[in-house]
């Protein structure tokens, strides 16, 4: 039973709200004010006299009492049947829902850009958007998880000019990502002194952009070769994509997405280039096509949107892409819906910074920490820890994976996605505080107990103690943030509800003897399925022993 969904039915008799409305406006109150708790004045004038007329109507098999306390009216749970209902309601589909049933949702995240570094600087996108991923399909919905790799645009031009120029084959095979950052940097530095190169570099974009073949061949091969690099880092986080069509998959909608918008829009001429002039929405002018005819990114977005609005027909589209995108995606959506498109359909879910302690990095001058290069140092920093806190764990290699990866994970999603995070692998493999080891070894440490322990069918609902119920009611908040989490975009509340009840199981475990009870075995086992639910959600893998 839906505790918060009764209360509102009860109240709806009084309450001129929709049920919707009044779910949401009721509270969790401090334990001495109930389990939940209305705000008359939502609803009232005179709120102090509704409360307590309304509390004296009230009645349910469900709830212990009604009481108002000043504007609020309190509801008290009866605890046998609320655990009862509780715990038996915990299995392996606790917490899905059929929110999402018939709908699609598009997520737009990761996109690393071809032939350059998988860097540090794309790990929230990537760990953002596959959280919320797995939280919408929990909630129902078909998700669509696209990697929109940035496989096209000028900076193909000054590669191909870099590597025509000072290109090695076998030093590109031995480690292509890293070969090709080196040939970039070159450009750019080359480019300096030779004024030259940016020149040879648009004429090879637009070589590209004709199918000459000699560019093409070059191009398909610096996407092959990065797809194989990006596939290790995809394969430590363990996170996969419905589909990887880049913004070349949509060249040659090009034209068609141009005649489109000049029909639904005034195009501009501005010193030969074409744009959409926005002055009236104080934004600059987005633009369509350059002096040198070559497209722009902004064009190949507008025919992305419009082929996923017609192709997976999706209530909303979501793009997982950091702050200082903010303003491309206002032009575009303003684009958008100046060409008829429902504005309400698309999402920009924004980010701060990654940041170690150099500062913010930058390709152009080859500054740059690879992704996996920082996994694999949190994978090696665990081992060493579990070496030194239990050396003769078996599977001692998968074990430290596990951790280093969930670390990494855990310690992005762990922070308002809006702040720029100071990232310290220290901290976040700590097994202490709020961090992914500490919530992995909670669930370890349960499952410890189990496989010393005995599950009992028969369990007597009234025996557990007001403690013990705070802990139900906790696990009964489980639901209700998985939702919280998907329709805010934000994987932070999840992570934050998994390290208190990892705390209040720890607290718990510290005062009372779990072996010898039946009840609190059986209480804990759910605080387990919980936590590892939760894990997944987040895309981390929980661990039975460490």
């Amino acid at each position: 039973m839906n505790f918060k969904e009764e209360f509102a039915n009860l109240l709806s008799r009084y309450a001129d709200l929709e049920k919707e409305e009044i779910i949401n406006l009721i509270e969790v109150p401090r334990n001495s004010y109930g389990d939940l708790a209305f705000p008359v004045f939502s609803i009232s004038k005179n709120p102090n006299k509704t409360a307590e007329e309304i509390a004296k109507k009230l009645s349910s098999a469900s709830f212990e009492k009604f009481q108002n306390a000043g504007p609020y009216i309190n509801a008290f749970i009866k605890k046998e049947k609320f655990v009862e209902e509780t715990l038996d309601a915990i299995g392996k589909d606790y917490g899905k829902s059929n929110l999402g049933k018939g709908r699609t949702i598009v997520i737009d995240f990761s996109a690393p850009n071809i032939a350059k570094p998988f860097s540090v600087g794309h790990l929230r996108s990537t760990v953002i958007g596959n959280s919320l991923h797995k939280l919408y399909s929990n909630l129902g919905y078909r998700v669509i998880g696209v990697n929109h790799l940035g496989d096209w645009g000028t900076q193909f031009g000054k590669l191909i000019t870099a590597y025509k120029k000072w290109g090695n084959e076998k030093e590109l095979a031995k480690d292509p990502i890293k070969y090709l950052l080196g040939l970039y940097v070159k450009f750019h530095k080359e480019a300096e002194s030779d004024k030259s190169l940016e020149d040879e570099a648009r004429n090879e974009f637009r070589n590209l952009e004709k199918d000459n073949r000699d560019s093409v061949d070059l191009w398909k091969k610096f996407r092959d070769l990065s797809l194989k690099e990006f596939d290790k880092v995809y394969s430590l986080l363990n996170i996969k994509f419905d589909s990887y069509n880049g913004e070349a998959f949509y060249r040659d909608m090009l034209e068609d997405t141009i005649k489109r918008i000049r029909q639904r829009t005034e195009i501009e001429n501005s010193d030969g280039a074409l744009i959409v002039n926005l002055k009236e929405y104080g934004m600059p002018p987005l633009i369509i096509q350059k002096s040198n005819e070559s497209t722009s990114y902004h064009t190949r977005d507008i025919a992305a949107a419009l082929y996923r609005l017609k192709t997976y027909n999706p209530e909303r589209i979501i793009y997982v892409v950091g702050s200082e995108q903010k303003l491309h995606f206002r032009q575009l959506f303003k684009t958008l819906e100046l060409m008829g498109e429902d504005i309400s359909k698309f999402v920009h879910v924004e980010f701060g910074l990654f940041r170690f302690s150099e500062g913010r990095m930058s390709t152009r001058k080859g500054n740059v920490v690879f992704l996996e290069d920082v996994l694999n140092e949190s994978i090696s920093l665990a081992e060493k820890t579990i070496a030194e806190k239990n050396p003769d764990l078996k599977d001692r290699k998968n074990t430290a994976r596990i951790i280093g990866i969930g670390a990494v994970i855990f310690g992005d999603l762990s922070n308002n996605r809006i702040k720029n995070i100071e990232f310290d692998l220290k901290k976040i493999l700590s097994f202490e505080g709020g961090t992914g080891p500490y919530i992995q070894y909670t669930h370890a440490r349960i499952c410890s107990i189990l496989r010393k322990s005995k599950l009992a069918s028969a369990i007597d609902y009234s025996k557990y103690s007001d403690d013990e119920f705070q802990l139900v009611k906790k696990l009964s908040e489980f639901p209700e943030v998985i939702s919280d989490s998907a329709l805010r975009y934000k994987p932070n509340l999840l992570c934050t509800y998994l390290i208190q009840l990892a705390q209040s199981f720890n607290t718990y475990y510290s005062k009372n003897e779990i072996k010898t009870s039946k009840e609190r075995v059986f209480l804990i086992s759910k605080i387990k399925q919980v936590l590892g639910a939760g894990m997944n959600l987040l895309g981390m893998e929980a661990l039975k022993r460490m």
